[in-house]
């Protein structure tokens, strides 16, 4: 769980193929949560959706070498489709996906 600057909690489940920790952990070589929470560890840079659907953005800096990446966040108790709904009264799904802009995997130095 990571709480950003505007006093967001945000978690980051285990989820499944189609959200959370499995679905962006091995598609997009993120294995680190450092990665994802300092992305969180702001304010967000999109909103859409009536402050529902967030995107974090953040760069990654080793070598002179640089990745920015994306981690979007739904900020409600249901995903979109209505498909998945976050556990407790006050619950969020959190984390949906995070990647590497430009690229299908993250290099291995980003974690």
């Amino acid at each position: 769980m990571q709480t950003d600057w505007d006093g967001r909690r945000v978690p980051t489940r285990t989820g499944n193929s189609e959200l959370g920790w499995q679905h962006f952990s091995r598609p997009h070589g993120i294995t680190s949560c450092r990665l994802v929470n300092a992305a969180l560890n702001g304010k967000p840079d999109k909103l859409s959706d009536q402050q529902r659907n967030l995107e974090y953005w953040g760069s990654a800096i080793k070598n002179g070498r640089q990745v920015d990446f994306v981690v979007k966040v739904r900020y409600a108790k249901t995903t979109d489709d209505g498909r998945y709904e976050a556990p407790g009264a006050k619950g969020r799904v959190g984390v949906i996906t995070a990647y590497c802009r430009g690229m299908q995997k993250c290099p291995s130095w980003v974690n």
